[in-house]
C-alpha cells in the first residue's frame, strides 16, 4: 500500500475505532421509485419517515459513516469493518449489486467483502468508493464517463469497476463527474465525467457542434481521471460537489470553486461559470480552515467551516425564495457550535454539532427529521427526538437524510427514536385505510 495513502487508511481506522462506530438513523421518503418525481393520487405523502428512524438490516450494526448526495435517491452506509451498504434506485445499477432492481432497504455489496471501503460518495445515478489501499471502484451509469474508467463502451455498470486513480485517498461525486483525492505528488485531485459548466476544473468545457448545417450542441465526455494541471502545485485535502460545482480546500486552508457559477454559489459575488479553480477571496486571511473544520456542497449552494472557531460560512441560493448569497455570509443561528460533520441535499442541510442534530431548508417527505409537527424550517432548528445524542456522520440527497449516532451517548433515547417512527408509520396506515374505506363506501352507494 502506498505510504500516504497507508496513512489516510490509519487514520481513518482509528477514528472509527475511536468513535466504535454507531446507529444509522434515516428519514425522509421510503418510495425511492417516485421520489424526486410528479406523481398522481398524492402518493408522495405516503410512507414517508418523518421522525429518524432506525432501518431494520442495520439495527446493531457499527455504522461510521454515510453518504447520499443533492441530485441522488440512493443511499451509502460503510460498516466499521470496511463493509458497504447500499439502497434506493437502482435503475443504472448504481447500488453494485450486478443487476438492476430496486432495493428499499440496506444490502450489502457482495463483491466489494474482500475489501476496506474507507470512504464513498454518490452522484445522481452512480457510486464510488475508495478502499484502505488507495483503490477505487465506481458503478452505475457510465454515458458521461463519471465511473473514471477510462472507457464509454458500456454505458452503465452494474458491478464495481475499478477507476483509473492510483493512490486514491477519497472521491466525491456530482451529478455526472466524479473527483478524486490522491496521495500522488503533483496529482492530488483528479476529475472524470460531465464538462458542461466546467465543473472539470480542466480550462474547458468541451463543447462541440453535432451539426453541420445548424447548432446543435454537446460536450464531450471525459472518461479518464485528469489531474487539475493550475493545482498541481497544491495538496488538496478536502472537497464537496454540488450538482455541477465543486468546492475544495488545499493544505494552507485555502478554498476554491469551480463550475456552474450561478445563484453565485461559487462565492465570487458574479454567477460566471468557472472552467478551472478560482480562489475564494474571503478564506485568505483570517478565515483560512483548519485541519477539523468541514466543506459541504448542495445543488445551488456551498458551505464550509473557518477562521478557527467553527463559523459556518454559505453561499449562493439557501431557500426558495429571497435573494441568493453571491459571496460567503456567516451563518449567525450557528455561531458558537462545534461543527463537526455537515451535508446539504437539494434543498435542505444538516449538521453534527455538540450533542446535538442540527437540520434547516425545505422539507417535502420529512427529511428534516421534525416528526409529524413540523415540516421546513428557514432557520437552522436542532431536531429535537436526537438531543443530547453525538452525531458522528451525516448525509442528505434528495428527499432524505441519513444521521449516525454514537451509542455510548444514547442510551434508550434509539429506543424512543425507533418507537416515535413505528408510531407514526401506523398513525399513516391508518389514514391510508380510512382514505381507501371513504373511497370503496362512495363506490358502492353510487
Amino acid at each position: 500500500m502506498p505510504a500516504s495513502a497507508a496513512a489516510v487508511a490509519v487514520e481513518g481506522e482509528e477514528k472509527a475505532a475511536k468513535a466504535g462506530g454507531g446507529e444509522l438513523l434515516y428519514c425522509g421518503t421510503t418510495r425511492f421509485d417516485i421520489m424526486g418525481r410528479e406523481v398522481k393520487g398524492g402518493l408522495q405523502g405516503r410512507g414517508n419517515l418523518v421522525s429518524p428512524t432506525r432501518l431494520r438490516p442495520l439495527m446493531g450494526v457499527d455504522i461510521r459513516f454515510v453518504a447520499t448526495g443533492c441530485a441522488a435517491c440512493h443511499c451509502v452506509a460503510l460498516g466499521a469493518g470496511g463493509r458497504c451498504f447500499t439502497w434506493g434506485r437502482n435503475e443504472k445499477g448504481q447500488l453494485g449489486h450486478g443487476d438492476t432492481l430496486l432495493r428499499n432497504l440496506p444490502t450489502i455489496v457482495s463483491e466489494l467483502s474482500k475489501y476496506n471501503i474507507i470512504t464513498a460518495s454518490v452522484g445522481r445515478n452512480h457510486t464510488v468508493v475508495v478502499t484502505d489501499d488507495g483503490k477505487s471502484f465506481a458503478f452505475g451509469d457510465n454515458k458521461r464517463g463519471q465511473l473514471g474508467t477510462g472507457s464509454l463502451r458500456k454505458g452503465t455498470e452494474v458491478s464495481p469497476a475499478p477507476c483509473l486513480v492510483t493512490e486514491a485517498t477519497n472521491a466525491v461525486c456530482g451529478a455526472d463527474f466524479t473527483v478524486w483525492l490522491s496521495s500522488v505528488e503533483g496529482s492530488s485531485i483528479l476529475t472524470a465525467g460531465f464538462p458542461q459548466y466546467g465543473q472539470l476544473g480542466h480550462g474547458s468545457n468541451h463543447e462541440y457542434n453535432t451539426k453541420v448545417s445548424s447548432v446543435k450542441l454537446s460536450y464531450d465526455p471525459q472518461p479518464r481521471p485528469r489531474a487539475i494541471a493550475t493545482l498541481s502545485g497544491k495538496t488538496i485535502v478536502k472537497v464537496a460537489c454540488g450538482t455541477n460545482h465543486t468546492v475544495a480546500a488545499d493544505s494552507s486552508g485555502f478554498v476554491y470553486t469551480w463550475g456552474f457559477g450561478g445563484y453565485g454559489r461559487l462565492g465570487h459575488n458574479e454567477q460566471k461559470d468557472e472552467w478551472q479553480p478560482r480562489l475564494v477571496e474571503i478564506f485568505t486571511k483570517n478565515n483560512i480552515l483548519g485541519p477539523n473544520d468541514v466543506i459541504s456542497a448542495g445543488s445551488a449552494s456551498s458551505a464550509c467551516t473557518a477562521g478557527g472557531r467553527g463559523q459556518l460560512y454559505m453561499w449562493g441560493k439557501l431557500k426558495n425564495s429571497g435573494d441568493e448569497w453571491m459571496y460567503p455570509k456567516p451563518v449567525t443561528d450557528l455561531s458558537g457550535w462545534n461543527i463537526r460533520c455537515m451535508a446539504s441535499g437539494s434543498m435542505h442541510h444538516a449538521v453534527g454539532a455538540d450533542d446535538s442534530c442540527i437540520s434547516w431548508g425545505h422539507s417535502e417527505y420529512g427529511e428534516l427529521g421534525y416528526g409529524p409537527t413540523q415540516k421546513s424550517s428557514v432557520n437552522p432548528k436542532k431536531v429535537d427526538i436526537l438531543e443530547g445524542m453525538h452525531v458522528t456522520s451525516v448525509g442528505c440527497g434528495v428527499g432524505m437524510s441519513l444521521i449516525v449516532v454514537d451509542r455510548a451517548n444514547v442510551g434508550d433515547k434509539i429506543d424512543q427514536v425507533t418507537k416515535w417512527g413505528f408510531m407514526h408509520k401506523l398513525f399513516t396506515c391508518l389514514k391510508l385505510l380510512r382514505y381507501y374505506l371513504r373511497k370503496f363506501i362512495l363506490l358502492y352507494y353510487l
